[in-house]
């Protein structure tokens, strides 16, 4: 693609994400909203591939029924109370604009096209499409936290770790399984958004840096499937080990950076004296944490001494991204500083 082209859509996905992130208005987070939606749909069909014009086709319908039920929710709110403040919001309509903002998240229920639209385009997409096209709901998310009926957010937090674990156990396509992965994550997050809005905050925020991590793996390898991954240590060893602690990570394991989310989500759940939900989405993490597993034992099964040391010119070929080493260590390394970071937020 042009990288003028690539420029302005990048450029875009900025400005929309920083119009909803910076709005009081909700007709201005709408249209931040579709601006982020319509400079991610090029990029997904750079490549004219059936696979990749069916992801971005049911891609724009998702995100245009989902924009769709915003405005009318907002309009709803306005014509009741005279203001388009988004934290002045009513009851029908706080229910229709979070379940909207679920669906651009792609928590389950509402989930089907996330997993099929993240295996029908090319890594970076779909790196794009698990982190950075997240910020401005989940923004929106946070400022109506306390406005959503709790009820509706456990539930749909609990079925979305469910599906998350559930959904990932028989896939052998790598971008699969990160969709489940990334719809258990907002499961947790959204579980506690009522609780503690600002630990949602930091475990939205540890989210994309353990995602993004893992994505900038698989594109320097350019692995798409779980068989790929057993060749990856003989043309990249090291960042193979790393890819390898990333998946424990995301599976929330100590002392990796994705074991504080689960411990301080778990903990404030203790002190709102929700001891059976705690335990509840404890359990059902387990369902993801074997999938983590699976690809951390293939990748293991093929390290040293099984390295090969052929020298022939596909052992050179491989380009390290300058942004994996600082991303790769927020994922794996901040726990020590997870009482600061607490602090902080």
């Amino acid at each position: 693609m042009n990288p003028l082209a690539i420029s302005i859509f990048i450029m875009s996905l900025a400005i929309g994400t920083t119009i909803t992130i910076s709005s009081h208005h909700w007709l201005l987070a709408w249209i931040g909203l579709e601006i982020n939606t319509l400079a991610l749909i090029p990029m997904m069909t750079k490549n004219p591939h059936p696979r990749a014009i069916e992801a971005a086709t049911k891609y724009f319908l998702t995100q245009a029924t989902a924009s769709a039920l915003v405005l009318f929710s907002a309009l709803i709110n306005a014509w009741q109370t005279g203001e388009w403040t988004i934290t002045t919001l009513l009851n029908p309509s706080s229910t229709s604009l979070s379940i909207a903002l679920m669906m651009k998240l792609g928590l389950a229920p509402l989930h089907f096209w996330m997993p099929e639209v993240l295996q029908g385009i090319p890594l970076l997409p779909g790196l794009i499409l698990s982190t950075w096209q997240k910020i401005a709901p989940m923004t929106l998310m946070l400022q109506i936290s306390q406005l959503i009926n709790l009820e509706l957010m456990i539930f749909i937090g609990l079925i979305s770790i469910l599906v998350g674990g559930w959904g990932g156990i028989n896939q052998t396509q790598l971008r699969k399984i990160m969709a489940f992965s990334s719809i258990g994550h907002l499961g947790w997050m959204l579980i506690i958004l009522k609780f503690n809005p600002q630990l949602t905050l930091l475990s939205f925020t540890l989210y994309l840096f353990m995602t993004s991590a893992m994505f900038l793996s698989l594109i320097v390898s350019n692995t798409t499937k779980m068989q790929d991954i057993s060749t990856t240590f003989t043309k990249i060893p090291v960042l193979t080990s790393f890819m390898m602690l990333i998946l424990l990570s995301l599976a929330g394991l100590p002392p990796l950076t994705g074991f504080i989310p689960k411990l301080l989500i778990t903990m404030e759940l203790m002190k709102q004296n929700a001891i059976i939900l705690a335990s509840t989405i404890m359990f059902l993490s387990l369902l993801a944490l074997f999938f983590y597993i699976r690809l951390t034992y293939i990748l293991t099964l093929t390290l040293s001494p099984n390295t090969s040391y052929s020298t022939s010119l596909w052992y050179f070929k491989t380009k390290i991204n300058f942004l994996i080493s600082p991303i790769t260590s927020f994922a794996l390394f901040i726990f020590p500083l997870s009482p600061s970071l607490l602090l902080l937020m």
